[in-house]
């Protein structure tokens, strides 16, 4: 009887390390396809911001011209958001910089959503708005690096 009562806590004690690493595999996948699905999320929010947003800008289409015009912001406004649209696209791939590019496009997109309230009679205003929300999603993931990078700009002051 005592080989038996031996054998339970073996079997019991296996039973509970093969738990606790399937477990642990599990969160460390779950983790992984979260890593993946953010940095997929930060890759497509940089290439609308470069390609679709600041190229249109930076090479004064007809259409982004148009509209700065109407808003009597001229050419110099239209390169001046395109500069900072292509910035925060940029700076969105680069690991130290993520979070605050975020957070400085979510402000850039506040100011997108106001004007476009204010001058255009609030037609595609959501699209800013929605923009926020991803943006505000990368802001909060990677607010680690904040922290890095505050310590770097001390450092080189």
């Amino acid at each position: 009887m005592s080989e038996t009562t031996a054998s339970v806590p073996t079997v019991t004690s296996t039973v509970s390390r093969a738990s606790r690493t399937v477990v642990a595999e599990s969160s460390t996948a779950r983790g992984r396809r979260a890593r993946i699905a953010l940095r997929t999320l930060q890759v497509v929010l940089a290439l609308f911001y470069v390609i679709a947003s600041a190229l249109p800008k930076l090479i004064a289409h007809p259409s982004a011209a148009e509209g700065f015009d109407k808003m009597g912001w001229g050419s110099a406004g239209m390169y001046t958001i395109g500069l900072l649209e292509l910035a925060g696209g940029i700076a969105l791939l680069i690991p130290l910089l993520q979070s605050v590019a975020a957070m400085a496009l979510s402000g850039l997109m506040v100011g997108a959503f106001v004007v476009t309230l204010t001058y255009f009679g609030g037609e595609n205003a959501a699209t800013p708005l929605i923009l926020i929300v991803p943006l505000a999603l990368i802001a909060w993931a990677r607010r680690g690096h904040n922290a890095d990078l505050l310590r770097l700009v001390r450092r080189r002051a």
